[in-house]
């Protein structure tokens, strides 16, 4: 190999690491530009919001892998009508949350939100709802919290098991090249991803560019491919198994036409879970929040204690 051909190699190694360093740190004057309030808990800055009437049933709103808690904004006006008090909060890694480095397991994830809890003197009595990722938080949560939770809502919930292309596997389970290949392709599969839901109906106003804005921010991708190698990497039977014999209600939902967790899904967890109430809605993909919040918003009403 020539030698330059050596230097067009190393350009090429190096240009995803150059743009990642040259993203934007999440910083006080973005912070000013947000909705609702942060709170200093111990892995760093975790921005939250409530919404509805102030003594209302306490409902807390788990967002998924790569879309923050911009993803609750037309769930949580219905919730509010229901007469339901609800918390949203961003992730670690996203939104306009702090993005420290490391491992983003069970434990990361459970510290923030009973942190965050502890913070805004949440104690019991809450209906925790989950969508993609953080239904298996909210799985994790509810198992680890049993006399917490008065029901556990998954919305096209992970925690069945990882469903990834031969790539896919491959960035999660090799370190440093996994970590090269998120950087250099992930952006345009999430991009992709957008774009495919381009044409499609939304109760939120400019989701795709609220999406993509994400990648704007330094720390998003490594978060996510963290998030992948840890709390997404579990099958959550034995969690499922003991929120079933605690007697939590669980309702989940599922889009028809999902193809981030598929639809077999529901088989799963009926076999760990089989008094859980399962509803799926027709023609829904895996952002059934936003393109079918009608839809799931008339089954959560119709399946959760206190609505009215």
């Amino acid at each position: 190999m020539t030698v330059f051909a050596v230097l067009i190699l190393i350009a090429l190694i190096a240009i995803p690491l150059v743009i990642e360093k040259s993203r934007s740190v999440m910083a006080q004057d973005t912070r000013n530009t947000a909705p609702g309030e942060f709170a200093q808990l111990s892995k760093g800055v975790t921005h939250y919001n409530w919404y509805g009437p102030a003594r209302g049933p306490v409902v807390v709103c788990v967002h998924g892998l790569t879309t923050p808690s911009f993803v609750w904004r037309s769930m949580v006006r219905g919730l509010a009508v229901m007469g339901f008090r609800c918390l949203t909060y961003d992730l670690y890694g996203r939104g306009y949350s702090d993005k420290p480095k490391g491992k983003q397991d069970a434990d990361f994830f459970l510290t923030q939100l009973n942190e965050l809890l502890s913070d805004q003197g949440v104690s019991d009595d809450i209906t925790i709802v989950g969508y993609s990722m953080g239904g298996a938080i909210s799985t994790l949560f509810a198992a680890q919290n049993p006399s917490r939770v008065r029901q556990l809502i998954l919305l096209a919930p992970a925690g069945m098991g990882i469903v990834a292309g031969r790539l896919g596997n491959f960035i999660v389970k090799t370190p440093v090249i996994g970590d090269w290949l998120m950087l250099a392709f992930y952006p345009g599969q999430l991009r992709k991803g957008i774009k495919a839901e381009a044409d499609l109906p939304k109760s939120i106003e400019g989701m795709a560019d609220l999406q993509e804005n994400e990648l704007k921010f330094r720390g998003y991708l490594p978060a996510v491919l963290a998030s992948l190698r840890g709390v997404l990497w579990r099958a959550l039977k034995e969690e499922h198994q003991i929120i079933h014999r605690a007697g939590i209600p669980v309702l989940a939902i599922w889009g028809r036409e999902d193809t981030v967790i598929p639809i077999a899904a529901v088989g799963t967890l009926a076999e760990w879970s089989r008094n859980a109430t399962q509803e799926i809605v027709d023609g829904a993909g895996h952002g059934l929040t936003y393109t079918h919040t009608d839809a799931v918003l008339r089954l959560i009403h119709d399946n959760l204690p206190g609505a009215r």
